[in-house]
């Protein structure tokens, strides 16, 4: 899949991307980053991604840019 990154935590390591389809923002960890470190990581950065069920919801994993 396919999105933007909307927001980025940086003091907390995480952000949250919006999804091409425009459905809800995902979550996503700099631990599920993928040949890129979350300081190179920029808001309104293309990405891909996978999707999966976490205990709060959808997620975001295996992050990289596109």
């Amino acid at each position: 899949m396919q999105g933007n990154i909307k927001k980025l935590v940086s003091d907390k390591g995480f952000g949250f991307i919006t999804p091409d389809d425009k459905n809800k923002d995902l979550f996503f960890h700099r631990n599920e980053l993928v040949g890129v470190q979350f300081d190179e990581l920029k808001e309104g950065d293309v990405v891909t991604y996978e999707v999966t069920d976490s205990p709060k919801g959808p997620a975001a994993t295996k992050v990289q840019r596109a």
